[in-house]
This record gives C-alpha cells, sequence and structure tokens, in this order.
C-alpha cells in the first residue's frame, strides 16, 4: 500500500504563486509516474502534470508555462510551483502515483484546495 500525503494550497490572489507538495510513502514501484489531478465542483478531475521516474514530463495546456512540476525520485516527493493563477484554477488538487503495467498500483493523496481570489 502507498500513502500520499499533500502539502500546500490555499487562498490567493489572481496573478499570485502557490506551491503544492507530495510525499509518497509504503510499498513504492518503480519506475513510477507521479503527477497532479484537479477537480473543479461540478467538473471532472483532469490532469494538470506529471513526471515519471525518468523526467519526462507532461503537462495539460492550462498548465503549460505556468506550472512547473518537479520530482526528488529518492525522497518520493513531487512539487507543482503554480504561477500566475486565476480565478480558473480554483479547483481541489490531487496527488497521484501510478505504476505502468499495475493498475492496482494507483493511489491518490486526499487533496489539498487552492482558491483564487480575482
Amino acid at each position: 500500500q502507498v500513502e500520499l500525503v499533500e502539502r500546500g494550497g490555499g487562498l490567493v490572489q489572481s496573478g499570485g504563486s502557490l506551491r503544492l507538495s507530495c510525499a509518497a510513502s509504503g510499498n513504492i514501484f518503480s519506475p513510477n509516474v507521479m503527477g497532479w489531478y484537479r477537480q473543479a465542483p461540478g467538473k471532472e478531475r483532469e490532469l494538470v502534470a506529471s513526471i515519471i521516474t525518468g523526467g519526462s514530463i507532461n503537462y495539460a495546456d492550462s498548465a503549460k508555462g505556468r506550472f512547473t512540476i518537479s520530482r526528488d525520485v529518492a525522497k518520493d516527493t513531487v512539487a507543482l510551483q503554480m504561477d500566475s493563477l486565476t480565478p480558473d484554477d480554483k479547483a481541489g488538487y490531487y496527488c497521484n502515483l501510478k505504476v505502468p503495467f499495475r493498475p492496482r498500483d494507483d493511489y491518490w493523496g486526499q487533496g489539498t484546495q487552492v482558491f483564487v481570489s480575482s
């Protein structure tokens, strides 16, 4: 079993920045993909950014140029630096870890809320 614990989030003014972090613990297989998803009220959960163990990164179009994902493989942590936030970024942000070709190894954190005031 793997546990993901997120930190960060909160309230920020439009144009501001926030940094989210997530630490994984437990029986973690490698290679794996760690990422951030978000879910706004009434909407489906969507990928924000992900990064595999080897360093390859994928960003949603909405995150490109504003958000930066990074990870420390040795510490099993992943961070999301979010800049130039807008009210459209308001959502619950969830850390995820999944292992390719092992569908049961798909873990989620409890989520952290991001509020952006206009």
